[in-house]
């Protein structure tokens, strides 16, 4: 049985094809900046990684949350470093955050033992 984890996966590749199968100029370039704004700048695309998994904590997200999440995780931050940052988003987006933090830890939880 496949986890939940891969499911988001095969979703999320499957949609942005979908998404990106458009003659829509409008909808390629926002994915197009997505892309950019993520890479190194004046802020490594670590530190970007981090600040997009908190920003999505407090925007209640969960598939963005396990975006950032696997990319944070494939970029070398460690589980207390994430912890914290989930902190931090728990305190600017208040208890609501809890239940995505829940979902995090479980994802986090597959990311770390699929990368043992």
């Amino acid at each position: 049985m496949m986890h939940p984890f891969e499911e988001f996966r095969q979703q999320r590749q499957a949609g942005n094809e979908a998404a990106l199968d458009t003659n829509s100029l409008l909808v390629k370039r926002f994915f197009g900046l997505d892309k950019t704004a993520y890479g190194d700048g004046a802020l490594d695309k670590k530190t970007k990684e981090l600040l997009g998994l908190v920003c999505s904590m407090v925007l209640r997200c969960n598939d963005c949350i396990d975006y950032h999440l696997e990319q944070s995780v494939t970029l070398g931050w460690q589980q207390d470093e994430l912890d914290e940052a989930m902190g931090v988003a728990m305190l600017v987006g208040g208890s609501i955050v809890i239940p995505h933090l829940r979902h995090a830890k479980s994802s986090l939880a597959f990311l770390f033992e699929e990368k043992a």
